[in-house]
């Protein structure tokens, strides 16, 4: 019985130790304008980036539309990535909102040039009744460190 016990809680002990969770690490900005969010956030070998918006480096949206406000998003996320030791090919989820539905074809048209074909993250797309700074798109992402 005393063999079972030890067996037991060493099996237990080394269980806790596979299971140790390290706190969140909250990502600050390089640079730009103090937002209420971080960019992203590291937590036990994921990265939660928030919403990317088609914006240029000086926070203003890209003209132009939906493609290239969706490849500006793209772009900034690869880059939010690449800062926080990850990279696109990482991405195990993505969420698309849209302010307009109709637009869904033309932000895939330039969405899937970012993935190789075999490693698409899961995704969700959903319509929104408007965006920050009237984009036509926003794109959050979860990926592997």
């Amino acid at each position: 019985m005393r063999r079972i016990a030890l067996v037991l809680a060493a099996t237990l002990a080394s269980s806790a130790c596979a299971t140790t969770r390290r706190a969140p690490e909250y990502l600050a900005a390089p640079s730009g304008p103090v937002r209420p969010f971080s960019p992203a956030v590291r937590s036990n070998g994921l990265l939660f980036l928030a919403g990317q918006l088609g914006t240029d480096s000086a926070g203003r949206l890209v003209a132009g539309g939906i493609q290239p406000e969706t490849r500006q998003a793209m772009e900034n996320i690869r880059s939010l990535l690449t800062r926080s030791g990850s990279s696109l090919d990482r991405v195990v989820k993505c969420t698309v909102f849209l302010a307009d539905m109709r637009e869904w074809a033309a932000m895939n048209e330039v969405y899937v040039t970012f993935f190789a074909a075999d490693r698409r993250p899961a995704r969700t797309a959903a319509g929104a009744n408007g965006l920050a700074l009237g984009g036509r798109v926003e794109i959050e992402c979860i990926a592997a460190e």
